[in-house]
């Protein structure tokens, strides 16, 4: 199997399959021989800075001598993106044959499973990932939730430590209608006699629901801090914040922390379509900001980043995100904003972007359908000393990392 038969054979798949629950991910590992139970783990959940907090998490680990893995969600250009072996992601053929050997395992197990029910594409995704992470020898990995945690694929692990980045309203429909639903949902990850490192921000229900679950299940329960005490060369105060969080989930699960690790993992990890500056003259950065928190944490960063120079954003937005509340968070910012669309099929037209955008009061706004063109249009317009951003969706970032002309690989 090649990468482009095992990206086609995952596309193949049902996202999320005709019931929820862990039975046909329990079965698929068992056919795959447990290979999860083979290295330690570290959980994380939650609804922004999963990525961040995973890379950085794994950075500090690989710093302190351990062979590190982390499986991450989504991707931006292709699935193998998702499993990380120390600092590279894991190479094509490799991914290929974990892939392949994931289908053989699913095959048995459709086999046992009712006619409409299926292994889908994330556990198909998530045992090849926990199957090569073994066969690459790795002594911890660091593994990112995919949707919610209680039913989610990744779950089926007996993690040492399990991080909560913070909790909003996302993904309703599967994870409940309040932050206290899907608080518990997260939560539920959470390990008998294990330790649960929280952000210090969190949601007051969210926060009330941590202590409560760890007080049910003997968890010890960390606060982490917000000054992660080191130089982030990430940028942006919530990348400090995923920072000081990663920092505290190392250190529960090493114990005493290397000064000098915990540095050099700072200094040296950054996170592809996070703030990520790609180009100058004008300064362009891309940023998967994709709801109403990421939106206000980039806005933040954005203030310190751009001071007196002229923004012009590049937006593209799914049509289930809350696209006022993101819009509200950085109208204020620009001095122009150009109104675009991406390959997902839910993506807003962005005639209708603009419109809401004139509802909101924002500036100047245009509409320009092709997303290269768009971040073109708004480098142009904030000129040579300016700032372009491009912002709004992940599959936005997708759309511009990929290589022009190359097959769109993904959906998910």
């Amino acid at each position: 199997m090649t990468l482009e038969q095992a990206e086609r054979y995952l596309l193949g798949l049902e996202l999320f399959g005709m019931r929820f629950g862990l039975d046909r991910m329990r079965r698929l590992m068992t056919a795959l021989g447990s290979p999860q139970e083979r290295y330690g783990t570290i959980h994380v959940v939650g609804t922004n800075g999963k990525s961040s907090t995973t890379r950085m998490t794994a950075a500090i680990l690989r710093g302190h001598g351990l062979r590190t893995g982390a499986y991450l969600s989504p991707h931006l250009v292709s699935f193998a993106e998702r499993i990380r072996i120390d600092d590279d992601d894991v190479a094509p053929e490799r991914f290929a044959a974990a892939v392949e050997r994931a289908r053989r395992a699913a095959g048995k197990v459709d086999r046992t499973l009712e006619e409409d029910d299926r292994v889908t594409q994330f556990e198909a995704l998530t045992a090849a990932a926990y199957d090569e992470l073994a066969a690459a020898g790795v002594d911890v990995a660091v593994v990112e939730a995919g949707l919610g945690g209680r039913y989610d694929a990744t779950n089926v692990i007996a993690s040492k430590v399990q991080v909560l980045t913070n909790v909003g309203l996302e993904h309703t429909r599967w994870l409940g209608p309040t932050v206290a639903h899907i608080a518990a949902e997260k939560l539920d990850v959470v390990q008998p006699g294990a330790t649960l490192v929280i952000a210090p921000d969190l949601h007051p229900e969210a926060l009330a629901l941590a202590e409560q679950t760890a007080d049910q299940r003997g968890a010890r329960l960390v606060r982490a801090g917000t000054d992660p005490g080191v130089e982030v060369v990430a940028h942006g105060p919530y990348q400090r914040r995923n920072f000081a969080l990663a920092r505290a989930a190392a250190e529960a699960y090493l114990g005493e922390l290397d000064e000098d690790a915990v540095s050099a993992a700072a200094a040296s990890t950054l996170v592809p379509g996070r703030f990520e500056v790609v180009d100058h003259e004008p300064e362009t950065v891309l940023d998967g900001a994709h709801n109403a928190g990421g939106m206000a944490a980039l806005a933040e960063a954005l203030e310190d980043f751009v001071g007196e120079r002229r923004l012009v954003a590049c937006v593209s937005i799914l049509d289930d995100k809350d696209a006022a509340g993101m819009l509200r968070a950085l109208l204020p910012l620009c001095a122009e904003i150009v109104c675009t669309t991406n390959a997902n099929p839910r993506a807003l037209p962005p005639a209708t972007l603009q419109s809401l955008c004139r509802q909101l009061g924002g500036p100047p706004s245009r509409t320009v359908s092709d997303p290269r063109r768009a971040l073109r249009e708004a480098q142009e317009l904030a000129g040579p000393e300016g700032v372009a951003l491009a912002t709004g969706s992940i599959y936005l970032i997708a759309d511009l990392l990929r290589p022009a002309g190359a097959e769109r690989r993904s959906t998910l």
